[in-house]
This record gives C-alpha cells, structure tokens and sequence, in this order.
C-alpha cells in the first residue's frame, strides 16, 4: 500500500496529541494565534484574550515549556512570539478551517492524491 505521508510513528503521535491537548484550550488558542502575529508582552496578551496578566502568564509558561512559543527577556518584560514555521503553519491553517462564525469553512479546491495500491 503507498501512502503520499509515511506512517507516524508511536512517538510521533504521543508527541503531536500533547501538541493538540495544550492547543486545546481556547485561551491558549488564542494566545498562540496572537503571538503568531507578532511579539508580545504578558500584559498586552493578557489583555487581547481578556484574562488577568497571572492567567496569562500561567498558560504562555505551559505553552513555553511545550515548545509552542517561545519568549526572550527585555528589560523587565518578557516578549513572547511563535517562531516555528510548523506551528505557524498549524494555526493558519486551523483558521482557514474554521470560519469567522465558528462552522467549517469552505474546503478549498482538493488535490488529487495517487490511489492506494492494495
């Protein structure tokens, strides 16, 4: 059987549900669509998703140590930012999925795939 994606392996998939578990709050969604856009500070983050600069603070430290964001010190203030090409792909790519109101967008044209070989 050909497959155009090789079969992931056991660690790839402990590796990515993790990825999609912290990505599945919406707060942290939220903070990681921001930081995808740009380089931020605790409190103006904490600000846009309208949570207090401690819950924040608490998710963007999860979302660090996940290897998610990442952030970098400026004086007194952390800067946090999405650098990785995957996950900036991912978050573009989930909000292409999903549309402004919440239902599935529109799929796009699809790409012709070989057929399975059985």
């Amino acid at each position: 059987m050909t497959t155009p994606f090789p079969e992931p392996t056991k660690a790839q998939l402990e590796s990515a549900a993790g990825t999609f578990a912290m990505l599945s709050a919406p707060v942290r969604l939220h903070l990681v669509s921001l930081a995808a856009q740009g380089e931020y500070d605790v409190g103006t983050l904490a600000d846009r998703v309208g949570v207090s600069i401690a819950t924040a603070s608490q998710h963007l430290g999860k979302l660090r140590l996940a290897g998610i964001i990442t952030a970098r010190r400026e004086g007194r203030r952390h800067i946090y930012t999405v650098d990785d090409p995957h996950v900036l792909n991912l978050v573009d790519q989930i909000f292409e999925h999903i549309a402004p109101d919440g239902t599935l967008a529109p799929d796009p044209p699809r790409r012709t795939r070989p057929p399975h070989a059985d």
